[in-house]
């Protein structure tokens, strides 16, 4: 190996501890966005020095010409500027290519490994969070959030990693035990979220991986849900039992953001009101059936509509929306596919299963939009293609 090969394979191996820390510890941190950049400057070395377009899965087209969209969105609205700064966000669609050229062959499941042992701990301060508060007001106002910045996030990420664990159990012949003592700290970390889209979310993805590896393993979810609310304490019962409260407040202004964001798409179709600009007008679009009670709730304080085709509808146009539902549909028949046969079959139920809750959760909650769920999510859907790529540097 010639020097050049040598210090490139160095680099290369620099550029995937850094990233698999990067991917691991978002749970805990934004701030791992850091070495995420780091990793990503060293990937971009090498890819410089190997004179060869960096590949992706045929799913990161869709992605592509979301982004395009997007940013031709930004450039007629409002308030350029904001939507422009709003759009940085398309930058993570590069962890896909990333993804596979510095995680490939054995790698990859490693990642995968990192992902879900720290999304365990993670777990664990959730669940000391909720221990600590007492009644359900408090805690529907203090939410474990781990140690990220909002429950919503962490809700989201735990739901991913969840899937991350059952998937690689259902999956794994060997090294099946510690996924096993992982999962029960997730789901009742998830439990404690109290967040609604998330249960929903992961209830829809679980059931379509047991039902694909053997649909007489369908017969665990309605067993686990009796043993659930059996043992659960009245604050979850609760929170469970109001997902089918028509007069719920939170449900009520669910249906009114759903309305509000018909009314931003009737008046721009094709292009959406900009990225970052519903909070602008939403108060424009409000109904009177919205919920108004001050806190989270108010209508101030809406950035997203609560619904991720309305959403990105309403904000950047029908377009957009097109880009995004041929994403998943291309996601889902390549990772599908990896599922049937393959060299990772469990990294592509893991990254399938990624997919459906986020598809699940998202009708009730804006969760491509946020950036440490969006992170975790692009990497899980990448790995079992990076898995099929030999380690060594070409």
């Amino acid at each position: 190996m010639t020097n050049t090969a040598t210090e490139r394979s160095r680099l290369e191996y620099s550029a995937y501890v850094t990233f698999a820390a990067g991917v691991a510890l978002i749970q805990f941190n934004v701030r791992a966005e850091i070495l995420l950049g780091l990793a990503a400057i060293q990937w971009a070395v090498v890819a410089w020095r190997e004179r060869r377009w960096p590949e992706a899965p045929a799913f990161f087209t869709p992605l592509l010409a979301l982004a395009a969209v997007t940013l031709v969105s930004a450039a007629v609205s409002g308030d350029p500027l904001t939507s422009f700064a709003r759009s940085r966000q398309l930058l993570l669609y590069l962890l896909v290519p990333m993804t596979l050229r510095i995680a490939r062959g054995p790698r990859a499941t490693r990642v995968l490994d990192a992902i879900i042992a720290l999304g365990a701990a993670a777990a664990f301060v959730g669940i000391i969070q909720y221990l600590a508060t007492t009644t359900l007001d408090e805690l529907l106002n203090h939410r474990p959030h781990g140690l990220l910045n909002h429950y919503m996030t962490f809700s989201g990420v735990l739901m991913l990693v969840t899937c991350a664990a059952v998937a690689r159990l259902l999956y794994t012949e060997r090294e099946w035990l510690w996924p096993a003592v992982a999962i029960p700290a997730l789901l009742v970390a998830l439990a404690a979220t109290l967040s609604r889209n998330v249960w929903v979310g992961t209830a829809v993805a679980l059931a379509v991986l047991l039902a694909t590896r053997r649909r007489v393993l369908l017969l665990v979810l309605p067993l686990a849900l009796v043993v659930g609310m059996a043992i659960a304490p009245a604050s979850v019962r609760a929170r469970l039992t109001s997902i089918f409260d028509p007069n719920e407040p939170s449900n009520r202004d669910r249906v009114a953001m759903l309305k509000a964001g018909a009314a931003m798409v009737k008046d721009h179709p094709l292009l959406g009101v900009g990225p970052n600009m519903v909070p602008r007008v939403y108060l424009q679009y409000r109904t009177a059936d919205a919920y108004d009670s001050a806190g989270a709730t108010a209508p101030e304080t809406r950035s997203h509509v609560h619904n991720v085709p309305m959403q990105l509808a309403a904000e950047r146009g029908v377009i957009a929306l097109g880009c995004w539902l041929w994403f998943v549909v291309v996601a889902a028949r390549e990772l599908f596919t990896r599922m049937q046969r393959g060299p990772a079959r469990g990294l592509a139920a893991a990254g399938f299963a990624a997919l459906v809750a986020m598809v699940a959760a998202g009708l009730f909650e804006h969760n491509f939009g946020d950036s440490e769920f969006l992170i975790l999510m692009l990497v899980m859907l990448s790995l079992p293609f990076a898995a099929e790529r030999s380690e060594t540097t070409a």
